[in-house]
């Protein structure tokens, strides 16, 4: 019984952030109820591969789209492995090739005076770029990323009495998928107020200018170049660069094969 309840409490883990899920394994929810948390200060993020669209195609020598999304599991695996290095941080989920994340939605990873989870999302955008790179060398592709970053209150909940969904609400997070959106390939683009703070700790920024923003505008915006010191990499990108040692990996695979051609559809 021990065991059954320590890996039901595993699942949960994959599916909830570890406090919401105490939370629920603490009492019993009714279907209706609602569970929220109101989080005052969270970086959000929105990373795409802007060109994946390109890349899927149904051919019957891809399986019918299905190597193609193999690929991309391999990616989006690779941008969980890197994510477990960062402890402020906490995925909240993938929409298609674009991948959610944020930084200070509960009292152990929020940092009110230093700031260091919105720090750490910054650190963790940088770090996505050098892997979406040694993915490219090694799959011989030319995936482009688009990364949208930024700051400011949001409402944390769960929806739904089955297979319950974690998110995030708020204006905040609907202008963080525009800094996405409205970027530019292979670069991380930021908000004022993230810029503010980034810049207050040494990152290396510059200035995109005017942007117009659906619903809210212009906006000033910037483009986020290196961290502290002027490294494009943080710290923690030491030892993630190798790929896991997965003898399916596709893209090892195809490096295998010792042939300089793109995984494409007509591989």
């Amino acid at each position: 019984m021990e065991e059954l309840q320590a890996y039901n409490r595993r699942l949960l883990h994959n599916i909830l952030p570890k406090d919401v899920a105490a939370h629920f394994l603490a009492r019993e929810r009714r279907n209706d109820e609602l569970y929220y948390q109101s989080c005052e200060c969270v970086a959000v993020m929105f990373a795409s591969i802007s060109n994946f669209s390109e890349f899927y195609v149904e051919l019957e020598a891809n399986n019918e789209g299905v190597e193609c999304l193999r690929l991309l599991n391999e990616i989006i695996a690779d941008f969980d492995e890197v994510e477990q290095k960062y402890r402020q941080l906490e995925k909240i989920k993938t929409i298609g090739s674009t991948y959610m994340a944020a930084s200070g939605l509960n009292a152990s990873t929020y940092d009110r005076e230093g700031r260091s989870h919105i720090a750490a999302l910054a650190d963790y955008a940088m770090h996505l770029m050098e892997q979406m790179k040694y993915i490219n060398e090694h799959s011989f592709n030319n995936f482009q990323m688009k990364i949208g970053l930024n700051m400011g209150p949001v409402v944390a909940g769960v929806i739904g009495a089955r297979k319950p969904q974690y998110d995030i609400w708020g204006n905040t997070v609907n202008v963080s998928s525009r800094m996405d959106s409205t970027g530019v390939p292979d670069r991380i683009q930021v908000t004022t107020d993230l810029y503010q703070v980034l810049a207050a700790k040494g990152y290396v920024l510059e200035c995109r200018g005017l942007v117009k923003v659906k619903g809210k505008g212009e906006m000033t915006t910037y483009f986020l170049n290196a961290g502290p010191g002027g490294s494009s990499c943080p710290p923690a990108c030491a030892g993630v660069r190798q790929k896991r040692k997965n003898p399916k990996s596709t893209y090892l695979k195809k490096k295998k094969r010792g042939k300089r051609e793109k995984w494409t559809q007509g591989w």
